[in-house]
């Protein structure tokens, strides 16, 4: 089976992707890295000199490629990825495939991320807490369509890494 986790930037999909992968014995995937791996440049080096169209097809391509190879795999995707192409249908369509969304709070995101916006190009330039939530506010507006397609949704506010993993697992199992 492959599990594709799905949300916001610093929603814990890595994290918790990581710790799931321990849990079930799977292997885990992060497709941005993937991605690097297999253009030989950094995300944001593709966005640079390729261009954001570019990245979004590879991201699909890639996407489809997992898919259709792996199995037992806790699939990491980006923020975006869910939002572009057909990609949520990608997922929906694959065999042996279970999509879960990791929702948090804008209050949550905004805690999180606003100590590591020097980290995350996309919001790097975001001077405010205020700005922050309005930005967020706007992403998640935009892409709750796309995310609330997921077969389960976790609320990942004010639990245990730890929690959020068993409950995915009952949900799952």
């Amino acid at each position: 089976m492959i599990l594709v986790l799905i949300g916001y930037m610093a929603s814990g999909k890595s994290t918790i992707g990581v710790k799931l992968a321990k849990k079930l014995k799977y292997d885990f995937i992060d497709l941005d890295d993937f991605i690097e791996n297999k253009e030989n440049l950094s995300v944001s080096d593709i966005f640079k000199s390729k261009g954001e169209i570019y990245f979004r097809k590879q991201e699909s391509f890639y996407l489809e490629e997992l898919l259709q190879t792996k199995t037992n795999v806790i699939l990491s995707l980006g923020g975006g990825t869910p939002c572009f192409g057909n990609n949520m249908q990608l997922i929906s369509n694959a065999n042996n495939v279970r999509s879960i969304y990791l929702k948090s709070s804008i209050p949550a995101l905004v805690k999180k991320l606003s100590k590591k916006k020097n980290k995350r190009p996309l919001i790097a330039h975001i001077k405010t807490d205020e700005a922050l939530t309005e930005f967020i506010g706007k992403h998640l507006f935009e892409r709750i369509p796309y995310y609330s397609k997921a077969e389960v949704q976790i609320n990942t506010d004010n639990k245990t890494k730890k929690e959020i993993v068993k409950e995915i697992l009952l949900e799952l199992f």
